[in-house]
């Protein structure tokens, strides 16, 4: 598994903005686009960038908090 992959990435629809919406409140605070499978590749390209950053830099990264449906589980 890659460590992306430990980190929660979605794209949903801004209606206030009338864009697509790429998030990963983990990292990052999110991107926009207008095509959502184009802005989910962005997406996972910059965080893997925000991680080789930490890297890079000697940082830690933060530990992963965001879950999908934990309070369901």
């Amino acid at each position: 598994m890659k460590i992306a992959d430990r980190y929660h990435k979605w794209v949903e629809w801004s209606e206030e903005d009338h864009v697509y919406v790429g998030k990963c409140p983990d990292l990052i605070t999110g991107i926009h686009g207008d095509d959502p499978v184009k802005l989910y590749r962005e997406l996972r390209r910059v965080v893997e960038e925000v991680i080789a950053h930490f890297e890079a830099i000697g940082k830690p990264l933060p530990t992963p908090r965001t879950h999908p449906m934990m309070e369901v589980a």
